[in-house]
């Protein structure tokens, strides 16, 4: 079986990409573990100065894995949030070292909120964002009710969030979703160079930077994860979600009720 995080590092730099391209990246528990504890292992070593996050494939992430989240057998969607997501957004703020991500195609679902708490976040210009949550009836999470908003203001969060419009790269940049476009055959290259004169750069003060930021803009960040799961809680027992996922795993429109 192949590794779900592929780990490689050089010159001070963890580079971190996500290994399903079969399923869009997908995340299931062992991805979502294993990522966990590779940005774990990237915050105790003292050789990395950086984390560069991508995508293997035509894929950023499409975000949660539906077949496990509807799986009888699976963790079910309180332990994905309490486990695997909220967990990973926590990581990605509270780490002492810079976090870069470098969207590389679609990233839906959890899959954009993670890369939109990173403190870089470059993209594709192929690369889109896609709050997919109400096209199977459940509500955005990893912390996207809560850095969306900030990021991009009300009225556009609210609509993309009821409305799940694919945000494309260019519209991304003038909304402040991200930092910079680069095309795509040299999003790597860039993204990589980023980090690495970021791994040559005062630490301690990123760390700073993050602390006040966290403070700044995050205060609140892990009770609103804790509030978006207990709605995706509710909204997981819904017939609406029933259908939209079926609807989704059988690539027909939904036939959504209200209830």
């Amino acid at each position: 079986m192949s590794e779900t995080v592929i780990k490689n590092f050089t010159s001070g730099v963890l580079k971190l990409t996500l290994n399903r391209p079969e399923s869009y990246n997908a995340f299931n528990k062992e991805m979502a573990l294993s990522l966990q504890k590779s940005i774990e292992q990237g915050a105790k070593d003292d050789a990395v100065r950086a984390i560069l996050i991508t995508g293997k494939g035509k894929a950023f992430s499409s975000g949660q894995d539906l077949q496990e989240a509807i799986d009888p057998d699976g963790p079910g969607l309180d332990k994905i949030l309490s486990e695997h997501f909220n967990p990973l957004v926590s990581q990605i703020r509270e780490i002492p070292k810079p976090i870069i991500f470098a969207v590389n195609g679609i990233a839906a679902g959890a899959g954009a909120n993670l890369a939109l708490v990173g403190d870089v976040v470059v993209v594709s210009e192929k690369a889109s964002f896609v709050q997919a949550f109400s096209k199977i009836g459940l509500i955005p999470d990893s912390g996207g009710t809560y850095t969306l908003p900030r990021l991009v203001g009300f009225a556009k969060a609210s609509a993309w969030m009821m409305m799940a419009d694919k945000i494309d790269s260019q519209e991304a940049l003038s909304s402040g979703l991200v930092y910079k476009v680069f095309p795509e055959e040299n999003l790597l290259e860039e993204a990589m160079s980023i980090a690495k004169h970021l791994a040559t750069q005062p630490t301690a003060a990123f760390a700073g930077i993050k602390k006040a930021l966290n403070s700044s803009l995050f205060s609140g960040l892990n009770d609103q994860l804790e509030l978006e799961r207990g709605l995706q809680n509710k909204m997981g027992e819904t017939q609406d979600f029933n259908e939209g996922v079926a609807a989704f795993l059988e690539k027909r429109r939904p036939n959504f009720k209200g209830k």
